[in-house]
């Protein structure tokens, strides 16, 4: 537990610290606003791309193995971050540490399916979500600290104690599981395919205001087409990453586009809010990083009632009241001006968004899993999980753009705040958009699953404690074998 919980705790703690960093960071750089996208993009884009791949991976070579090559990729990486002389080369290290995320994330949370018994699997996960929960809460203040007191190169040279230690013990105190069922090719083709178009659309939104327009209209040229070809080689491939026939559960493909939505509107509030405390606002970074800690605490705090209120009532309001919280959240943002004081001006509106994204975290994890069959139950979880990775990273590469933040102007303070406040409506958007598709898409009645013999509910998702901020929560298959109820066996549900 211990182990797994440090490991991925890396991951989480670069998801929140980054951001804390990235004022002193670019001006250290001489890193323009692009550049500063790639540092948080970079990360994102082969983590999303290559997380289905990397618990393919587990289930076929060992759990254990690739989680401990996972943790020790993610460390070389983060030492490589810490001494990158240039924004491109730390850019090259943030996607190696990108791919580091991919194959140890799954793994932890694979080891602990494996590694207890069915009794106590719930229990454990959920310890893995608070213990998680912990790490996400302590990462902007520790990265304020470290950027106040040392450096923002300190971010990342605090991994590499932390990754020595998870492989060795890895090594020595965790036992090795497989899935015997895991058999034919993997789809490296699909991880190929996903991973080129990904990184061309991405580039061609980073740098379309000031980049080439010939290599920006190649790179969406081949990003698209990459992306299409993705869709096409799924379809044809007998063993593939991504399984499009879960698509035709209308609950799974709505639960996704709810998710798409939402995490869109997050990434776009967690790159921007703590860098506008500090160039507008004028924070220092331990400030700007304490002042999401309502976020978290909030979410440890009401997490739990909030999943049993939406096991009793179903998913379908609070997926949808949830997201129009968060939006009225990030309007009264827009409200902020430099010089009012935090508990004023800026907690109030921290509280609002918190409050909307407890609604939101545990349910749509749930709903995915009930929407999806017992065979892809833990393909179904990283797919979400996936899809807000890919959310942020467009929402990180598109916000600036039409906030108006290109080039240096992100670091100043007039621009910063014009901007933070056109981002801010945008996200607002973006998050009544996901509650409108939630209550024409979701069915009030969609946690009515049977399990299957040895498995749980999809509704066990709603009793862990988790502060999962930066993504939906992401369950192991077993955890959740189940199936949907038979639907006309249900009572009407009407709205």
């Amino acid at each position: 537990m211990a182990i797994a919980v440090l490991g991925s705790g890396m991951a989480f703690l670069d998801g929140t610290v980054v951001n804390v960093a990235l004022p002193d960071l670019g001006r250290d750089l001489n890193a323009s606003t692009a550049a500063l996208q790639w540092i948080l993009n970079g990360y994102l884009l082969t983590l999303a791309s290559l997380i289905l791949l990397g618990g393919s991976l587990g289930d076929r070579y060992g759990r254990r193995r690739v989680f401990v090559a996972g943790v020790n990729l993610f460390t070389v990486a983060s030492l490589l971050c810490a001494i990158a002389p240039s924004s491109g080369l730390l850019i090259a290290a943030r996607l190696l540490q990108g791919v580091g995320g991919a194959l140890l994330t799954p793994g932890s949370l694979a080891m602990i399916d494996a590694g207890f018994q069915p009794s106590d699997r719930a229990r454990a996960i959920g310890a893995w979500s608070g213990l998680g929960g912990v790490a996400a809460a302590l990462g902007p203040l520790l990265g304020g600290y470290l950027v106040d007191a040392v450096s923002w190169r300190a971010v990342f040279l605090i991994n590499l104690p932390l990754g020595i230690f998870v492989s060795v013990a890895a090594t020595r105190h965790v036992p090795e599981t497989r899935d015997p069922d895991a058999r034919g090719p993997l789809d490296l083709w699909g991880a190929a395919l996903a991973a080129v178009g990904l990184a061309g659309t991405t580039y061609a939104l980073i740098e379309g205001p000031n980049g080439s327009p010939a290599l920006v209209t190649l790179a969406a040229v081949v990003g698209a087409s990459a992306l299409i070809a993705f869709v096409v080689a799924e379809r044809r491939s007998p063993n593939p990453m991504l399984p499009l026939d879960i698509f035709r559960s209308r609950e799974f493909s709505a639960a996704n586009l709810v998710t798409f939505a939402v995490y869109a509107a997050l990434g776009g509030f967690f790159f921007l809010f703590v860098a506008f405390l500090q160039i507008s606002m004028g924070y220092s970074p331990i400030a700007a990083g304490a002042a999401t800690l309502p976020v978290t605490a909030l979410m440890l705090a009401l997490s739990a009632r909030s999943g049993a209120m939406a096991q009793r009532i179903g998913a379908r309001i609070p997926l949808t009241i949830g997201p129009l919280v968060i939006a009225v959240g990030l309007l009264l943002m827009t409200t902020i001006d430099p010089g009012d004081s935090y508990v004023s001006g800026v907690l109030p509106a921290v509280i609002v968004f918190s409050l909307g994204l407890t609604l939101v975290v545990a349910p749509v994890t749930a709903t995915v899993l009930a929407a999806a069959d017992a065979r892809h139950a833990g393909i179904a979880s990283g797919i979400n999980n996936a899809v807000a990775r890919v959310a942020s990273l467009l929402a990180v590469a598109l916000l600036p753009l039409i906030a108006g933040l290109t080039g240096d102007s992100f670091y100043d303070p007039s621009s910063m705040t014009d901007g933070f406040r056109v981002a801010m409506l945008a996200c607002a958007g973006l998050a009544a958009v996901g509650g409108i598709l939630a209550w024409f898409t979701i069915r009030a009645n969609v946690f009515e699953a049977e399990p299957e013999p040895g498995g749980s509910p999809p509704t066990e998702v709603l009793r862990d404690v988790s502060c999962g901020a930066p993504a939906p929560l992401l369950r192991p298959g077993r955890e959740a074998e189940c199936r949907p109820a038979d639907t006309e066996a249900l009572p009407r549900v009407t709205a």
